[in-house]
């Protein structure tokens, strides 16, 4: 009998110890989103015309050898 309530306070001791713990930092990675969201969209609209002649170019390259 001993045993047991020795698990069930160990067990309840633990379930307080994660019931308590933060859960993280919600606003920043909401930034952090934001923030990579608006880089892509940034080099997407500087380099998309350069990256998509350099595709364009590999391909011609490719498929002129066939």
């Amino acid at each position: 009998m001993r045993i047991l309530l020795n698990c069930q306070d160990r067990i309840a001791r633990l379930y307080e110890r994660f019931r308590k713990e933060e859960r993280g930092d919600v606003p920043g990675w909401v930034l952090v989103a934001l923030m990579s969201a608006g880089i892509v969209i940034l080099l997407w609209t500087v380099a998309g015309p350069l990256l998509s002649q350099v595709f364009e170019d590999a391909i011609n390259r490719v498929t002129a050898n066939f």
